[in-house]
């Protein structure tokens, strides 16, 4: 469950940018996200027992549990659910992020709609369908997987808001290549943040080689988010940060 909200993790600023105060994010967050998300697990875990009960076997895919069912209404009902909630889940949580990205790398000639077009005909050549025909290989394999490397970049972040800038923003500087966010290399990239995110990553997927650290990579998100974050605060006090 972690993994599965390891993207919105870092991205959550695509919604909170709309909130009209700091309490309406704040309560959206602590209170509507982990409470949903618990009930919905559990609800799965109850749904798959149920059917090695009823059925003789656990299904996981609730498509194939529909497809279990008798009556055809019901069978229709339950796919009709089933589509209806893929849409609303991709169009509210994993295609806003990434149209605001095409839209803003071009924001004269492409729109947030095209953005979202775009991230679709993408998603489509990902053949996302084929990470769903086995449970080992989504569940181990895509979402330990890729959750390692975004919790690598989200230890940057909470360590370099939290502890490295006492929560102290300069908000204009965000947006300005001479601010005082703008480091001394001539990119003006800061390389502690790629190194620790390097390092991150590293740490959290080098047990998909080595069989004695796989423990690591049973726990991607958070070996690599406390690695990340341990590596750039011992990095930025060597060289404070800019400003």
């Amino acid at each position: 469950m972690v993994g599965f909200w390891a993207t919105l993790s870092l991205n959550m600023p695509d919604f909170t940018r709309y909130g009209r105060s700091q309490r309406e994010q704040v309560v959206g967050q602590v209170v509507a996200l982990p409470t949903t998300m618990t009930l919905f697990a559990a609800m799965g875990v109850f749904i798959t027992s149920a059917s090695a009960i009823v059925f003789g076997e656990a299904i996981w895919d609730p498509i194939d549990l529909g497809a279990k069912l008798e009556s055809r209404g019901l069978v229709a009902i339950a796919e009709l659910t089933a589509v209806i909630a893929t849409l609303a889940m991709n169009i509210a949580a994993n295609v806003v992020s990434p149209a605001n990205d095409f839209s803003n790398l071009a924001p004269s000639k492409i729109s947030f709609r095209t953005g979202g077009l775009i991230t679709g005909f993408l998603a489509t050549l990902m053949m996302p369908w084929k990470l769903l025909e086995n449970s080992d290989r989504y569940i181990n394999g895509w979402l330990l997987g890729y959750s390692g490397g975004l919790g690598s970049i989200a230890g940057v972040l909470i360590c370099d808001y939290w502890f490295v800038r006492r929560t102290k923003l300069v908000l204009p500087d965000l947006y300005r290549r001479g601010g005082v966010y703008a480091y001394g290399s001539p990119l003006g990239t800061n390389w502690a943040a790629i190194g620790a995110t390097v390092a991150g990553c590293f740490v959290a997927w080098i047990g998909l080689f080595v069989p004695a650290l796989h423990w690591l990579y049973d726990a991607s998100w958070f070996s690599g988010t406390l690695t990340s974050a341990a590596v750039y605060g011992v990095w930025m006090r060597r060289e404070p940060a800019a400003g």
